[in-house]
Order: C-alpha cells, then structure tokens, then sequence
C-alpha cells in the first residue's frame, strides 16, 4: 500500500520582453524515426529545433497520469527509400507547433496502414481514502492503490523446418476391438473368457477356504474311522460273515460322513451370498450358467475323487480284516460298486444339496433342509409302528437316502424296493431337477 502523490504543479516560464500575448513555437524539423516505445511507457517525442533568435517555446507539462494506467501505440511503417521522414504527432495535451520563419509548414502525417492500432488502458477511479475513525479523520487513513501488471515481451516463435521427416502412422492397439471404438484400451492382456477360466477360478476359491478342509477332513475322518472301528468290532466278537461280503460295513461310517458333504455342498454357494461375493463373481462372470456350470463341476469332482479316496482305503482296510471269516472273495464288480458306485451315489447327493443352496441362498436353511430330507425319512419310519401306517413305513424305508446307500453296499432293510444301481439314477433324477430349478431361478434374481 502506499500512500497517493498528488501531482506538483509545473512552474510556468517567465515571459519575455519580446513575448506579446501569445507565444510562438518553432516548427520541429522531421527527426527520423525513432524507435517504438517499451510497452507501457508513453512515446517520447523528440525536442523541436529552433531558429536563432527566437524564444524556445515553454514545454507543456504532460498531464498526470493515473495509477495503473498504461498506453500502447503501434510501431508506425518505416519510410520507403527516397522519401524524407515525416514528423511526428503533437505532444499530448499541447497544440501543433508553428512553422518556423523560412521553413515550410510540415507536411502532416500520411496515414498509417491497415493494422496499426493504439491502445490505452483504462484510468483506474481516484482512490478514496478509508477512514479507520470516521469522516473527517486524518488519523489512521489509508488508501489502495492498483499497479498495473507488466505486460512481458512476446516470445518469438521458433519456426519449424520446412523439411521434416512424416511420421509413420500409428498402429492400432490390439485389444482395440475388445474395446470398441473410441472405448478405453487396458494394458492388461484381454482374452475372451470361456468355461475353462470359470472352473479355474471355483477351484481357487473352494481350495483356498477353510471350510472345504475342515468339512472334507471331517468326512474322511468319520469314514475310515468308523469303517476300520466297524471291521475291528466284528472281528473280535463274531466268527463267520455269512453269506455277506466283508465290503458290505463300510456303510456305517459313509452314512455318517455323508452329513459333512452335504454340509460342504450348501456352503460351495450360499456362503457367497452371505458374504456379498457373489457380487464380484457375477461381475467378473455375467454368464450366471456359467457360473453356477462351474461350481457345479468343481464340487462333484473334489467330492466324487476325496469319496473315492475313503472307500478305498475302508474297502481295503475292511477286506485284510475280515476276509478269513468271510466264505466267498469279493468280485470285481463287488469292488467296483463298493468304490466308484458309492463314491457316484455320494457327489450326486452333494450336487443335490449344492442345488438346494442355490435355490435358498441361505447357509443355515439350507443345511437344515438337506439334513431333514436325508435323515428325517428314515427317523419318521422307526417310529411308525401302527397297522394303518404300515404302507407309508414300508415307503420310507425303501427310499430314504440312507436306505438307497445300503442297497450300493447290498444290505437292503427290505426284500422290495430299489436294488443294484437302481439309487444311483434316482439320486441322479432328482439332483437332475433340482439343479434345473436353480438354473432356471439364478436368471430372474437381481444376483
């Protein structure tokens, strides 16, 4: 901030003897053209030359400029060759001067050409002085005044050579027709996906989880453990199996490890949306059959290797047991039907309640529901000891799923009902319809 200067009046020239009432001044000769003015200063015009004898005439003081004003004035064209210089414009503020005796007038300025221009900023208001105490204080005044910005040189621009090597043309990316045109191009490799990359990524994420290692630890557990307590148990208190085969035990720890799968096959799907991550899958995968093709494969594969895995170590285990006591050696497609049958028959019942938990997509309704239709038939039965309900027993004891797994074992509870491989289809056709419910049921859902 600083404070206004006010302008000094100039003093004027004191007249003199020969001066009358007005005062003349000499002609200026025409200097040659001087050269333009930085800008923001005013041009200076040159001092007029005067004859001898006569009285120089007093210069006009140059009108207070304002703070924060400025004036450009373009460059005027320089005189063609041959051609006497012209003299300038008057002072600002003062009038044309005279001619000087024997001289003759000057010639006025020729017009300038097309492209000149002058210009002048704009006079800033008079600053008013702000009273910190009121009108009328001198005390604690002060008073703003704006500076006009200097205005830098232009910078000359660097011609570019005439003569320059074309550049090539730029290739197109190769992911561009992934991304359409004008679309965003990623540096990250783009392939288009396909169901193998669907089965890659399930089988990431039921390996890395620990509940497929604890349910599946659980089930092998409660297998060989109560195959191998089984085979020992009748070992030491019986003598002879009978017309029974020594495969046939194996069936009281797959009953009981049954219960784990299922568990296992529930949460493949519906602990994805309790945790919202079915979200990022869906996204990652829009094709929701896919998807649910994927998981579908992945489970009944781990399932049906990890079940095959057990009953051939509780068939083998069970054979070097009991085989003395047995009369007959197992046939081949005894252990056919004991191993790959029964491990068939289990994922199928793993794929049912993978099914069931896509329908629900709830952890906890799901496996209670599985639980109840794999236990409750069998349960409900036992108890239905009156004449009336004698039909309805005889039904549930044919085809509760325990029941159809003691027919792959050939320990049927009954002389009728499903025998041979007839469980495995039924447990086929009836994951076969669920698994169609679900497909059907994932693509009306928002995820």
């Amino acid at each position: 901030m600083t404070s206004p200067q006010q302008p000094q009046p100039q003093p004027q020239p004191e007249p003199g003897p020969h001066d009358t009432g007005a005062q003349e001044q000499p002609a200026p000769a025409a200097p040659p053209m001087t050269p333009a003015a930085p800008q923001g200063m005013p041009p200076q015009t040159p001092p007029a030359q005067q004859q001898p004898g006569q009285q120089p005439a007093p210069e006009q003081p140059a009108p207070a400029k304002e703070a924060g004003t400025m004036m450009l004035q373009a460059q005027g064209q320089p005189p063609a060759q041959g051609q006497a210089p012209q003299a300038q414009a008057p002072a600002q503020g003062g009038q044309a001067p005279a001619p000087a005796q024997g001289q003759e007038p000057a010639q006025p300025a020729p017009a300038r050409e097309a492209g000149t221009m002058m210009l002048q900023a704009q006079q800033y208001p008079e600053p008013q002085p702000l009273a910190a105490h009121g009108p009328g204080k001198e005390a604690g005044t002060m008073m703003l005044q704006a500076q006009a910005p200097a205005q830098a040189p232009a910078q000359p621009q660097a011609q570019q050579p005439q003569n320059q090597p074309q550049q090539p043309p730029a290739q197109p990316h190769p992911q561009q027709s992934f991304a359409g045109a004008g679309g965003y191009v990623s540096s990250i490799p783009v392939r288009p996906t396909h169901l193998g990359h669907a089965l890659l990524s399930e089988w990431t994420k039921i390996r890395s989880v620990r509940s497929t290692m604890w349910t599946l630890g659980v089930m092998v557990l409660l297998t060989v453990g109560i195959g191998l307590l089984t085979g020992a148990v009748i070992a030491g208190h019986s003598d002879s199996l009978g017309p029974e085969s020594p495969l046939n035990y194996g069936t009281f720890g797959m009953m009981m490890g049954l219960i784990p799968l299922i568990t296992l096959g529930v949460l493949v799907i519906s602990s994805e949306y309790s945790t919202g991550m079915i979200r990022t899958t869906l996204t990652a995968s829009p094709a929701r059959a896919r998807v649910l093709t994927a998981k579908a494969i992945v489970f009944f594969a781990l399932s049906f290797v990890v079940t095959l895995v057990t009953t051939t170590v509780v068939a083998v285990a069970q054979y070097s047991m009991l085989s003395d006591m047995a009369k007959s050696a197992p046939t081949g497609a005894e252990w056919f039907k004991a191993t790959v049958g029964v491990s068939l028959f289990t994922a199928m019942i793993g794929l049912l309640s993978l099914a069931v938990g896509a329908l629900l997509r709830h952890s906890a309704g799901a496996i209670t529901l599985m639980v109840g239709v794999y236990l409750l038939p069998l349960v409900l039965a036992i108890f239905m000891q009156a004449e009336s309900l004698k039909d309805i027993q005889t039904w549930l004891l044919e085809y509760a799923l325990p029941s159809q797994l003691n027919v792959m074992y050939d320990v049927a509870l009954t002389s009728s009902g499903p025998s041979g491989w007839e469980p495995l289809w039924i447990v086929t056709g009836l994951a076969a319809v669920t698994l169609g419910s679900a497909y059907a049921v994932i693509h009306k859902r928002d995820v």
